[in-house]
């Protein structure tokens, strides 16, 4: 019976051992799929910070246009007569 029992401690053990070394794997497996995400997370905040300046050129610009027609349309139109001038 002693055997047996000893049989059974060591398939269990033996078990054990197996099962931590599918965990260490499994979990070597997630880190070097959280450094990926990490520099994949890096790289899309990059991205965003180069679009986020060009949207603020883009926007700079389209206000210094806008700009410039509202001075050509000031400009285009006829001075509205004063009071002085209408009598």
């Amino acid at each position: 019976m002693s055997l047996e029992l000893l049989d059974k401690l060591e398939s269990r053990v033996q078990n054990a051992l197996e099962t931590i070394e599918l965990q260490q794997m499994e979990l070597e497996e997630e880190r070097t799929r959280a450094q990926e995400l990490e520099l994949h997370n890096q790289q899309l905040e990059q991205r965003t910070q180069e679009l986020e300046q060009q949207l603020a050129v883009w926007n700079s610009k389209a206000e210094g246009l806008l700009n410039k027609l509202s001075q050509a349309d000031a400009e285009a139109e006829p001075p509205t007569p004063g009071l002085s001038e209408l009598a």
